[in-house]
């Protein structure tokens, strides 16, 4: 089996404030003593809250993506930062993952039960607890299938499909691998009804009338905006492959209505606690973590040395001055520098024997205050994004890059003056300036970068610091970047799929890996393209 049973059928007792641990519900459904079914609000909480933390956090973000995309960079394991990332933190991504889906279905499967969802009606309308439910699975296998190539799929408009078999262990014990092909399809088409689905009642409501929705506070219009954004998002990266399909999507989701303006935002809401924070700052402040620092590459970009733009004012939004303490940082204890010199990244992929010399606290800049906050908010998908892609879809028209840029700068808080002074520097909208640009806006939400990377090559060197490249040590000094996996000549592709699926999902897996033949010509290769990459 791919997941334990234990496992995915997840039950939500003790909740305390927000998040819950969890429980059997099978246990539930035969307790008399207890209810039959978690109440669903809780059930949603919980799984986004895991599917963000998971992929959030100190590994699965900390330790492959953002350090792949050089937003970050570490200061003791460099072989991470080389793509010699270690197979657990791979498994983390896709069992948690497939824990958040099989939570999200169960919110599905409990409305749906003709005596479950006369209760489940107490927390929302059905067809909206069903609708967002819906999305947010779309949402979270977009990033499984992102992160792996073909994995198992299931979907509610396709529920009979005797290929889609994940989610159903009880039936289907080790389930057959869905192309991305398919998979990509099926996403705009649950997006599509999720979008009609939802109504104009309410949505995950708890005892007492409080909002259960730590997203968008029960606002179905905001769950319509966000899931034709995601629709948006979708059809953007796959219209090169399935044009028909896309172009479809891509006019429906306009018309129907996508993000407008910050306010729109889907982002998953944390709490100043110490599990209720966010999941990178409880690295630091609650795993006590201190090797995380920005990269020197994006300080580059931002101080105007690389790239074309000139200096970022979203610098001091992203990093604190070099040397700043991290307990300034979490308590919001320093003064930010206008001074672009005052700020200096970990350079990145450095050689071993090279660390001691670059690695002093005192040399680097951390993450600002405005990241390194309890109440950071996860964002799964902003306006700014939006933009960018409005101008892709444009051909690379200016006004939406320059809304793209704006809306970046005052989501993070940029001063309006500076926002006009940059904006109307900015070079000339087309592929390169448009996607480094959004590059800089996707700051800590790396998946995003990391598809539109493989997707178009941008940003590119010496902005992004490649295979064989050189880069430069704090004092200057000249360094080659040496993978520290053999045949790569690029970034990762992709993440190799858990070791544990070779023995409890062999065929099925033997059958989605040798698809993945990298140039060193071993399957399940990190090195091997995903089907929508070029």
């Amino acid at each position: 089996m791919f997941l334990n049973k234990r496992i995915l059928l997840l039950s939500f007792l003790g909740l305390t404030l927000m998040w819950s641990c969890d429980n059997d519900f099978e246990e539930i459904n035969t307790d008399p003593d207890r209810p039959e079914a978690a109440p669903t609000y809780t059930i949603f909480n919980t799984a986004t809250k895991r599917l963000m933390d998971e992929t959030r956090d100190g590994w699965v973000s900390g330790r492959m993506v953002l350090p792949w995309m050089q937003y970050s960079a570490q200061r003791n394991y460099v072989d991470e930062d080389k793509y010699q990332y270690r197979p657990t933190t791979g498994d983390q991504a896709w069992n948690n993952i497939y824990r958040a889906l099989a939570n999200y279905k169960e919110i599905i499967t409990f409305c749906e039960d003709p005596e479950l969802g006369l209760q489940m009606a107490a927390y929302g309308d059905l067809n909206n607890q069903i609708g967002v439910a819906r999305i947010m699975m779309a949402y979270a296998f977009l990033d499984l299938t992102n992160y792996f190539g073909d994995v198992p799929y299931w979907s509610v408009s396709e529920r009979d499909n005797p290929d889609f078999q994940a989610l159903q262990i009880d039936t289907y014990p080790q389930p057959k691998y869905v192309s991305q092909e398919t998979i990509f399809k099926n996403l705009l088409v649950e997006l599509d009804q999720a979008v009609n689905q939802l109504t104009s009642g309410s949505v995950f409501v708890e005892p007492g009338g409080v909002s259960g929705d730590k997203i968008y506070e029960g606002d179905v219009e905001l769950w319509k905006k966000f899931g034709n954004s995601l629709r948006l998002r979708i059809a953007n990266m796959v219209k090169h492959k399935i044009p028909a399909e896309a172009n479809a999507a891509i006019a429906n989701a306009l018309s129907s209505g996508v993000f407008t303006s910050n306010q729109d935002n889907a982002a998953l809401h944390y709490m100043n606690t110490a599990t209720g924070g966010s999941p990178f700052w409880a690295e630091f402040f609650v795993g006590g973590r201190n090797d995380f620092f920005v990269n020197n590459q994006l300080i580059n970009l931002l101080q105007g040395e690389t790239g074309n733009f000139g200096v970022d004012p979203r610098l001091q939004k992203y990093a604190a001055p070099f040397g700043t303490p991290r307990n300034d940082v979490g308590a919001g204890a320093y003064e930010d520098s206008n001074d672009p010199n005052d700020y200096q990244g970990m350079p990145y992929a450095l050689p071993a024997d090279r660390m001691t010399a670059n690695n002093a606290l005192a040399k680097l800049s951390p993450f600002s205050k405005h990241v390194l906050t309890a109440t950071f908010p996860e964002v799964l998908m902003e306006y700014s994004e939006v933009e960018f892609i409005l101008s892709e879809l444009n051909g690379w028209a200016q006004s939406h890059y320059e809304n793209g840029v704006i809306a970046s700068m005052e989501k993070w808080g940029v001063d309006p003056d500076q926002i006009t002074t940059f904006v109307s520097n900015l070079p000339a909208a087309d592929q390169e300036n448009v996607i480094t640009q959004k590059y800089v806006a996707m700051y800590m939400q790396p998946q995003v970068s990391w598809a539109d990377y493989r997707r178009t090559g941008f940003p590119t060197s010496p902005i992004l610091l490649l295979p064989g490249d050189t880069g430069y040590e704090l004092d200057g000094t000249p360094y080659v970047f040496t993978p520290h996996v053999s045949g790569m000549s690029d970034m990762p592709y992709r993440i190799s799929y858990p070791v544990a699926e070779q023995s409890v999902n062999n065929a099925n897996w033997n059958a989605a890996a040798t698809q993945y033949t990298g140039d060193s010509q071993s399957i399940d290769a990190i090195n091997a393209k995903l089907w929508w990459m070029p």
